[in-house]
C-alpha cells in the first residue's frame, strides 16, 4: 500500500460549491495527514478559497476546468457537454489514469453516474453498477444497496449486488464473513418478486465463502440491523433510503417540540441535554455522508448535495477507509471465487 491516499475531488459539485468541499478536505486532512488532493475546478473561484485553507493547498494539486455540471442537468446531457472538460469528469479520470485512487464529488447524482459508467467501465463479468449506502442501525451501521442507480434488477444482478456489498462491508466493518439478506415483503421463501426468490436460491447454492446468506428481511429489519448488507434493487432501495432520512428529520421536529411546549418540559431538557446531543449525533445523515458506486474499475463516492463540510469530510473519510482496505480488490477476490464455484456447480449438473 502507497504511503499516501491520493483523492480527486470535484471542488464545483454540490449546492453549495467550492468552498464546503475545502472546507470538508481541511477537516478531513486533520484526521487522516497521509491524504493527497487532486483538485478539479474554475480556477477564478477555487484559488481564492484555498488561500483560506493553506493544508490543503500544501496538500494539493491543482487543475482548472472549463465546465462546470448543473444540479438540474440530465445525465445525457451533462455527458455531452461535460466529457473530457468538465470538473466532474476529470476528477472520475484522474482515477482512470492512475493521477488518484478514488474520486469523490457532490455533484449531479444522475450525471456522476452517467460518467463513471462512460469513463470507467463495469468491472469483468458486473452488468450494473449499484449504489451502497451506510445504514445506521440498531447495532451500528449496515451497508444497503441498490439505493438509486437501477430501476429494477434480475436475479443475477441482485447475486451481484450481494457479493459487492460483501466486499464493502469487508472493507469497512473489518468483518470476514458479512451476514447478508435481500430485501422482501416476507422472510418465507414462497413470498415475493421470482427475481428475488431466485437470487436467494443462488446465494445459497453457491454458499460464496465470504458471504453468509441469512435469507429475506423485511423493511423493519433494516433500522435494527439484522444483517451486515441488505440487497434491493434501485427503486424500492431509494424509496426505502428517503423514507429513513425523512423519517429522522420527523422525528427530530417531534422531540424539538415537545422538548420546548412547556416551561416543565424545557427543564426537563436541560437536564436530558446531553441524551437528546447522542441521538441527534447518531441520526445526523452527516456522519453516515456518502454512497459508493460499486462495481465500477475504479472507486467513486457520491456526498449528498446539500452537505456541509463536516459532511462532506465524512464522504472523503469514506473514500479514503475503502481505498486503505483495498474495495475493489474484495470485489475481484469475490467474484473470481464465484466464477470457480459456478464452473464446479456446471460440471456437477452436466
Amino acid at each position: 500500500m502507497a504511503d499516501s491516499i491520493n483523492i480527486a475531488l470535484d471542488v464545483m459539485g454540490g449546492d453549495n460549491g467550492p468552498s464546503v468541499v475545502l472546507e470538508g478536505a481541511d477537516i478531513a486532512l486533520v484526521r487522516h495527514p497521509d491524504i493527497r488532493y487532486v483538485l478539479y475546478g474554475d480556477k477564478d473561484q477555487v484559488e481564492p478559497l484555498l488561500e483560506n485553507f493553506p493544508r490543503v493547498k500544501q496538500a494539493s494539486v491543482f487543475h482548472h476546468s472549463e465546465i462546470v455540471i448543473q444540479m438540474d442537468e440530465r445525465p445525457s446531457q451533462a455527458l455531452r457537454r461535460g466529457r473530457g472538460k468538465s470538473s466532474m469528469w476529470q476528477s472520475i479520470e484522474a482515477t482512470k489514469i492512475g493521477e488518484a485512487d478514488v474520486c469523490v464529488s457532490a455533484g449531479n447524482t444522475g450525471a456522476l453516474m452517467a460518467m463513471s459508467k462512460f469513463c470507467l467501465r463495469t468491472m469483468a463479468d458486473i452488468e450494473r453498477p449499484a449504489i451502497a449506502a451506510i445504514w445506521p442501525t440498531l447495532r451500528g451501521e449496515s451497508v444497503v444497496l441498490d439505493v438509486g442507480a437501477n430501476i429494477g434488477a434480475d436475479a443475477q444482478q441482485l447475486f451481484d449486488f450481494a457479493m459487492m456489498g460483501g466486499a464493502m462491508a469487508r472493507s469497512l466493518f473489518g468483518i470476514d464473513r458479512p451476514t447478508v439478506g435481500l430485501l422482501n415483503i416476507g422472510e418465507e421463501d414462497v413470498k415475493g418478486l421470482d427475481e428475488v426468490k431466485e437470487a436467494g436460491r443462488m446465494l445459497r447454492d453457491f454458499n460464496l465463502p465470504h458471504l453468509n446468506y441469512k435469507g429475506f428481511v423485511e423493511g423493519d429489519d433494516l433500522g435494527t440491523g439484522a444483517v451486515d448488507v441488505v440487497v434491493t434493487e434501485g427503486f424500492s432501495g431509494n424509496i426505502a433510503l428517503k423514507t429513513a432520512e425523512g423519517t429522522a428529520k420527523q422525528l427530530g421536529e417531534y422531540l424539538r417540540s415537545a422538548m420546548t411546549r412547556t416551561l416543565m418540559s424545557r427543564i426537563g431538557y436541560l437536564f436530558a441535554k446531553s441524551a437528546f446531543d447522542r441521538l441527534r449525533e447518531k441520526m445526523d445523515p452527516r456522519k453516515v455522508n456518502g454512497g459508493v458506486f460499486l462495481g465500477l474499475n475504479g472507486i467513486v463516492i457520491k456526498s449528498h448535495g446539500s452537505t456541509d463540510g463536516e459532511g462532506f469530510a465524512g464522504a472523503i473519510g469514506l473514500a479514503y477507509d475503502m481505498v486503505r482496505n483495498g474495495l475493489t480488490e474484495k470485489i475481484e477476490q469475490d467474484l473470481s471465487v464465484y466464477h470457480k464455484n459456478r464452473i464446479a456447480v456446471d460440471e456437477e449438473n452436466a
